[in-house]
C-alpha cells in the first residue's frame, strides 16, 4: 500500500488539531490551569507526533516531540505556567503549522527555524525542569515515508505482541484498520464481531505509536490497545515472568478504564473514515473538496436558468400548454428551488470559522499595545457561505486591529475615566433577513468627529461642519486617511479602512458606523447569505428588465401627486406615510429611453440600502423569481449602479442593479448630467456586451 495515499487526510486532521491546541492555550487560566485543557493539548501534540513518525516528516516529529515532552511536565504539575511560556507553546504551534504547510506543498521546512524553535524549547526545560529533563533527547526514530511494503518481521527479543479491539465499527472501515495494522507489523489472529472486534498484533513499534496511526483513521473512544506477553514467555520465565505479565495486564487495564472514564469525544466533522454511534451505523459527515461543490452549484445555477427558460416558453404558448406539461413545469420549478437551497446549505459554515482567528490576534496585539482587552464573541453559530468567510476575514482583521489601536484606551486612560482597566471588544454575526449583520464593537473612546473633519479638511476633503455624524464617520474610509498622531506598525500609514469598504462592496455588502464619544464604536458589516443565487424582484424601465434584490424590498406603491414634493436642485421627495423619501428616478440614471416621465404614472418601489431607504421610479414591475448570479467584475469591471447580471429564460442579460450605489449616481447624474448619462449608459451597454 502506498502510503501517501493518507497524506491530505493527516494534513487536515494535524491542521485540525493545531487550531484546537491553539483554541485551548488562548483560554488557560495560568494560574489555575484545567487539568483537561492541558490532555487535551497534549494529546493533540501526541497525534501529530505519531502521524509525522509515521510518515517520515522528521522536522514535525521532532519539534512535537519536544513540545509534547514539556506539555507533559506542565499536565503532571512539575511546570508551571506563565504567560511567557504559553507565549513560548504558542510559538511553537505556530512553527508546526509552518512545517505542515511545507510538507503540504511538497518542501522541507526551514531547517534553521527549525533548529531555532528546538533550541528555544529545549532551554525552556532546561530553565525550568532542570537538565535531567528528558526533553533534548532524541525522538524516535521515524518511518521513512517510502515504507510503503508491512513491517519485516523482527526477533521475538525485539517485538512486541499488543490486543488492538474495535469497538462499533462497520465492516468495511473494520477491513481498512486491519490492513493498516498489517502495515504496522505481522498479524497473529483476529476475531469478533460488529461491536468488539479483536486484533492481535505482533511489531516493533509501541502501543502509543499504534493509538497515534489509528486515531488519524478512527476516533480514540473506538480503540482498545492493550500489552500481551510474548508466545512462551510465562512457561520460561516462572512466578516473576507472570507477575511482569500481571503488571502490563493491570496497567493496559487501568489505561483502558481511565479512556472509558473520559467523556466522549465530540466526532470531528470530514473525518476519513466513518465515525460510527453505538450501534455501529453509517458516517454522518464526510469531508468533500469546495471545488467539488462549486462545480455542484454551477450545475444548479444552469438548471434553474433552463427551468426559466422552459417556463417562458409556456407562457408565450398560453392556452395550448397541455394541463400536464404545465403540472410538470411547476413541479420542476419546486424541485430546482429545493434542490438549490439544499446545494447552498452544504457551502453554508458556522461563523466560527471566523471568529476562531481572532483571540490569538487581539492577545499578542493587546501585549504590544500595552493594553488589557477581553474578547467576546456572540453569534459562533450563524452561517454563511464558505466564500464569504474567506473573503471577509481580511476586512474583519483590519477592524478588530483598528479598534485596538485606535478605539480602547489604555488601562491608565480607563481608570482614568472611571472605566474597567480592561476594555470589551465584541464579535458577533445574526441573519437579517436574506443578510448577515456582522459587527465590531468596542466600549473605547468613540470617534472624535472635530478630529475626524480636520483631517478631512487637511485631505482637501469636502465637508461642512453641519454634515451628519453618519457621513463624518464614513471619511474614515477614504483612501489615505489617518487619524494616528505617529505611524507605526499597526496603523497611520492611511491604509487598510478604504480597503475594507471595497472588499465588502465587492461582496455585495455595505458598512455603517455607529459612535459615542466616551462610550465606543460599533461598525455594522451587512452582507448577503451568499453569492450564488438570490431572490429578485424583475423591474421594466422603458424596454430593459433590471432586477432588485428582493432583500432590499421593502413596498411599492402607485405615487400620488400630494405625496410629491420637489426640492431645489432638481430632487424630488416622496412621502410615505410620516416619512420623506428621495426619489431616484431609473430611467436617468441608467439613461434609458422611451421610459415614463411621470412620477404619478410609473411605480414607485420603497428599497433600503445602506441603513437608508430610497423610492426608485421604475415602469411597470414584472415579477418575483430566482436568479443565478453573474460576476461582472471578475470577467469585466465595476459597472456604477450595478452589482452583477444575470440570464433571463428569454436568454436575454439582465442587470441586478446596487441599491445603494444608485442614490450616489443619480446625485452624480444632477451635478453633472451630460457626463453623468453618459457614463451611466456606456457602462450598462458594455456590461451586457460582457
Amino acid at each position: 500500500m502506498d502510503i501517501t495515499e493518507f497524506y491530505d487526510t493527516f494534513f487536515e486532521e494535524a491542521g485540525e488539531l493545531l487550531a484546537e491546541m491553539e483554541t485551548h492555550l488562548l483560554e488557560l487560566d495560568v494560574n489555575a490551569p484545567d487539568p483537561e485543557q492541558l490532555n487535551a493539548i497534549f494529546r493533540a501534540a501526541h497525534s501529530i507526533k505519531g502521524g509525522a513518525g509515521t510518515f517520515g516528516f522528521e522536522a514535525l516529529q521532532r519539534t512535537t516531540h519536544l513540545l509534547e515532552n514539556l506539555l507533559d511536565y506542565t499536565r503532571r504539575g512539575e511546570l508551571a505556567l506563565r504567560r511567557d511560556i504559553v507565549d513560548t507553546f504558542l510559538e511553537a504551534k505556530d512553527m508546526l503549522n509552518d512545517q505542515l504547510e511545507a510538507y503540504r506543498s511538497g518542501s522541507e521546512p526551514d531547517p534553521e527555524a527549525l533548529e531555532r524553535i528546538c533550541q528555544t524549547l529545549q532551554q525552556l526545560a532546561l530553565e525550568e525542569i532542570g537538565e535531567e529533563a528528558d526533553v533534548g533527547g532524541s525522538a524516535p526514530k521515524p518511518v521513512p515515508a517510502q515504507a510503503a511494503q508491512p513491517v519485516p518481521e523482527t526477533t521475538s527479543g525485539t517485538s512486541g505482541r499488543y490486543r488492538v479491539a474495535f469497538l462499533n465499527v462497520a465492516e468495511k472501515d473494520r477491513q481498512l484498520l486491519v490492513e493498516e495494522l498489517g502495515n504496522l507489523g505481522d498479524i497473529e489472529g483476529q476475531s469478533g464481531g460488529a461491536e468488539r472486534y479483536e486484533v492481535t498484533l505482533s511489531t516493533s513499534l509501541s502501543a502509543d505509536d499504534i493509538e497515534a496511526v489509528m486515531c488519524f483513521i478512527a476516533e480514540p473512544e473506538q480503540l482498545e490497545i492493550s500489552p500481551l506477553a510474548q508466545a512462551g514467555a510465562a512457561a520460561d520465565t516462572g512466578n516473576a515472568g507472570q507477575s511482569t505479565a500481571g503488571a502490563a495486564e493491570e496497567k493496559s487495564s487501568e489505561k483502558v478504564e481511565e479512556k472509558k472514564a473520559a467523556p466522549p469525544k465530540a466526532a470531528k466533522p470530514g473525518r476519513s473514515a466513518a465515525v460510527k454511534g453505538a450501534g455501529g451505523g453509517e458516517s454522518t459527515s464526510i469531508r468533500v473538496p469546495v471545488t467539488k461543490v462549486d462545480q455542484i452549484i454551477n450545475l444548479v445555477g444552469e438548471l434553474i436558468i433552463t427551468q426559466s427558460m422552459l417556463n417562458q416558453v409556456a407562457s408565450e404558448a398560453g392556452d395550448q400548454v397541455h394541463g400536464r406539461l404545465e403540472h410538470g413545469l411547476n413541479l420542476l420549478a419546486r424541485t430546482s428551488r429545493d434542490l438549490q437551497e439544499a446545494v447552498m446549505s452544504v457551502r453554508m459554515v458556522p461563523m466560527d470559522y471566523v471568529f476562531s482567528r481572532f483571540p490569538r490576534l487581539v492577545r499578542d496585539l493587546a501585549g504590544k499595545l500595552d493594553k488589557e482587552v477581553e474578547l467576546v464573541t456572540e453569534g459562533r453559530s450563524t452561517e454563511l457561505d464558505k466564500g464569504l468567510t474567506e473573503r471577509i476575514i481580511d476586512p474583519l482583521t483590519h477592524l478588530v486591529r483598528n479598534s485596538l489601536d485606535h478605539g480602547i484606551e489604555s488601562p491608565e486612560r480607563r481608570e482614568a475615566a472611571g472605566k474597567p482597566r480592561c476594555g470589551r471588544l465584541t464579535l458577533s454575526a445574526t441573519h437579517q433577513g436574506g443578510n448577515i449583520l456582522i459587527e465590531v464593537s468596542d466600549d473605547g473612546a468613540g470617534l472624535n468627529r472635530d478630529k475626524i473633519l480636520a483631517k478631512a479638511r487637511s485631505n482637501g476633503l469636502p465637508v461642512t461642519d453641519n454634515m451628519p455624524d453618519d457621513e463624518v464617520w464614513q471619511l474614515i474610509f477614504a483612501p489615505g486617511f489617518s487619524t494616528a498622531e505617529e505611524v507605526s506598525d499597526v496603523s497611520g500609514r492611511g491604509v487598510g479602512m478604504d480597503v475594507v469598504k471595497r472588499n465588502i462592496q465587492s461582496m455585495g455588502g455595505h458598512v455603517d458606523i455607529l459612535s459615542q464619544p466616551g462610550l465606543g464604536t460599533t461598525i455594522r458589516i451587512v452582507l448577503p447569505l451568499t453569492l450564488a443565487i438570490l431572490d429578485g424582484m424583475l423591474i421594466r424601465v422603458g424596454d430593459e428588465t433590471f432586477i432588485l434584490p428582493i432583500s432590499g424590498v421593502i413596498e411599492s406603491l402607485q405615487p400620488q401627486k400630494e405625496d410629491l414634493y420637489p426640492r431645489t436642485g432638481g430632487d424630488l421627495l416622496l412621502k410615505v406615510r410620516e416619512d420623506y423619501l428621495p426619489v431616484v428616478a431609473v430611467h436617468r440614471v441608467m439613461d434609458v429611453r422611451g421610459a415614463v416621465e411621470d412620477p404619478t404614472a410609473a411605480i414607485a418601489v420603497i428599497v433600503q440600502g445602506k441603513g437608508r431607504r430610497y423610492a426608485l421610479q421604475v415602469d411597470e414591475l414584472v415579477g418575483q423569481q430566482q436568479v443565478v448570479v453573474k460576476n461582472l467584475e471578475t470577467n469585466y469591471r465595476r459597472v456604477p449602479g450595478v452589482s452583477a447580471a444575470t440570464i433571463l429564460g428569454d436568454g436575454s442579460v439582465a442587470l441586478i442593479l446596487d441599491i445603494a450605489d444608485l442614490h450616489r449616481l443619480s446625485q452624480t447624474t444632477k451635478e453633472n448630467p451630460i457626463f453623468g448619462a453618459h457614463e451611466a449608459a456606456r457602462s450598462r451597454q458594455e456590461a451586457e456586451t460582457v
